[in-house]
């Protein structure tokens, strides 16, 4: 194959037979080649338009050194013209200066064998293949760092237009991302919280079931034991063990939003029995005071979330203290509607409670967004901004209200209104003082956990009625397909078939047959409507508690059937 015509190899020797004789063994090679005199040499070393070169030392004597020079300086960057120098044994100290110009030479003595020439050739035309690749190579960067540069010259001058042109949008557009970013947080610390109730909740199910266990048994132990050792040791364990259910209480309510059970709540006693208890958690360096009003009336809450909100409060002024301060609980009758809450009350009488704070107090804007949802003045990672929020929806819901009152640099003061009750608290409790009649009734009692349904079934036997026990959805239903029983208790949360979808196949079986539910799990929502206020009894209970619920599903204060299922 015959090489690129740039790529030929040029012969200069120009005495005798060997002209003719190195052409014919390029030919044989299919090497491409010309025939050259000194002038043909130099300029194409200077433009770089061979391949290389073969000299004989004759033609070597004859060039122009100085010439030779020039013509290699003048070369391309990318070239280094290859020469092939043919000389005779022990003559190539002749014309040494020219030797020593070529730079790129490979010098072979005569006489040689054909193969070494044209294998030296080759050589000469690969380095020489290369050097042209480098330079296309070269070439192409450089239209590439050309066009990059005029690319980069139009941008600069877009880039500066747009920039003029955006300036004013670009604080807007950083304002934005950055509040995206916080409610990105606040969303990540939410769904935590989340998480973390979810948590909860199936870890408090098992505590209140073990607390139901404990509570029922010393309950059982003091109606059967009249030995006052006995009865002393175990009235200490059952209240520690219902400041157990307590606690279980008012951890759940930090993590998700309960169901209210509104009862007459007194505020005094209840601020009075969390005094120590706030105390320790705000710790030494904030004085606690109370001014509570001794005529106070009684107010409709939910006692535990009630108590969980004034906490809350108590922890926010804390916070608003880090050098120390006072914190002032208060208690107030409310006789008429303050002017600034007609839109969120109505008519009526309300019992105040405040929790006040002599800390850093708020900016205007940031009081008005105070009950925000996810609204938050703290460090990230320091809270929800659910807090407030949660305070705002405990107070609407339970029929009352909240407010916020706070300047910057003199602390802050929110306040809870509540709805009066005429109501005692002891009203509740002679409620569940004794059982209902009808004790001769049998009762189907329903739990997974064997502790729990061993004491639970104790406790019926107690109260005077007939009980039998199941362990399970599946065997419940076996049972009432035998026999018929005037009241269902089950719990809620069991595996495989919970509680709720046991009572809505009962009913093909039993319609009449009322059905009470019994739970310690945090999120009974999720189960469905069917579980109200009235068919649902919160675990841990005591022996009184239970007694009153039955008498209830009987007498007619509460439902006389379970409540019409939804069906799917």
């Amino acid at each position: 194959m015959t090489a690129a015509p740039a790529e030929r190899f040029l012969v200069f020797a120009p005495l005798g037979r060997d002209a003719k004789v190195i052409a014919q063994l390029l030919h044989s090679a299919s090497i491409g080649h010309d025939d050259c005199d000194e002038e043909r040499l130099l300029a194409a070393v200077a433009d770089g338009s061979a391949g290389g070169a073969v000299l004989t030392d004759d033609a070597l004597a004859r060039l122009d050194g100085n010439r030779l020079r020039e013509a290699i300086e003048a070369q391309p960057p990318w070239s280094d013209f290859p020469f092939v120098l043919l000389a005779r044994r022990g003559e190539t100290r002749q014309g040494s200066r020219a030797i020593e110009e070529l730079v790129n030479v490979t010098v072979l003595e005569r006489p040689l064998h054909p193969a070494t020439l044209i294998s030296a050739v080759r050589s000469a035309l690969r380095g020489r293949a290369r050097q042209r690749m480098a330079a296309e190579y070269l070439a192409e960067r450089e239209r590439a760092e050309a066009r990059l540069r005029e690319l980069a010259e139009t941008l600069e001058q877009k880039v500066a237009e747009r920039t003029r042109d955006l300036a004013a949008v670009n604080d807007r557009l950083t304002a934005e991302i950055a509040e995206r970013e916080r409610a990105e947080a606040r969303l990540v610390q939410a769904q935590k919280m989340e998480a973390v109730g979810q948590l909860t909740g199936g870890i408090a199910h098992d505590f209140n079931n073990l607390l139901t266990a404990v509570i029922g048994s010393l309950d059982l132990l003091l109606k059967r034991s009249d030995e006052e050792k006995v009865r002393r040791l175990a009235g200490n364990a059952l209240k520690a063990a219902e400041r157990g259910a307590t606690l279980t209480a008012q951890l759940l309510a930090f993590s998700r939003r309960q169901r209210l059970s509104p009862a007459p709540v007194d505020p005094n006693a209840t601020v009075a029995a969390m005094t120590e208890l706030v105390g320790r958690t705000i710790g030494p360096h904030i004085r606690v005071e109370t001014r509570l009003d001794p005529a106070v009336w009684r107010a409709l809450a939910d006692p535990t979330q009630l108590e969980v909100m004034i906490l809350n409060l108590a922890i926010n002024a804390r916070d608003a203290m880090p050098s120390g301060g006072t914190l002032t609980i208060a208690t107030a009758n409310v006789s008429a509607v303050p002017p600034q809450l007609a839109a969120e009350l109505g008519p009526g009488e309300y019992v105040s409670i405040s929790v006040s704070d002599t800390g850093v107090g708020m900016p205007p804007d940031v009081l008005s967004r105070a009950f925000e949802p996810f609204f938050t003045t703290k460090a990230q990672g320091k809270g929800t901004g659910l807090g407030l929020a949660q305070l705002y929806g405990f107070a609407r819901q339970s029929g009352g209200a909240a407010r916020i009152e706070s300047r910057e640099g003199e602390g802050t003061r929110v306040t809870i209104f509540l709805p009066r009750t005429e109501a005692k608290a002891e009203d509740a409790a002679a409620v569940l003082a004794e059982p209902a009649p009808q004790r001769s009734a049998r009762i189907l009692l329903v739990d997974d956990d064997h502790d729990v349904r061993t004491v639970a079934a104790s406790m019926v036997e107690e109260l005077g009625f007939r009980v039998e026990a199941a362990d399970s959805g599946e065997q419940a239903l076996a049972m009432l397909g035998r026999q018929s029983f005037e009241l269902m208790i089950t719990d809620v949360a069991m595996p495989g078939m919970n509680g709720v979808e046991l009572a809505r196949r009962a009913r093909a079986i039993a319609p009449d047959m009322p059905v009470l539910f019994a739970s310690g799990y945090a999120d009974v929502e999720t189960f469905g409507a069917e579980l109200s206020a009235e068919t649902l009894l919160k675990k841990p209970y005591r022996i009184s508690e239970l007694g009153a619920r039955i008498g209830r599903m009987f007498d007619g204060s509460g439902p006389a059937r379970v409540v019409e299922m939804k069906r799917r």
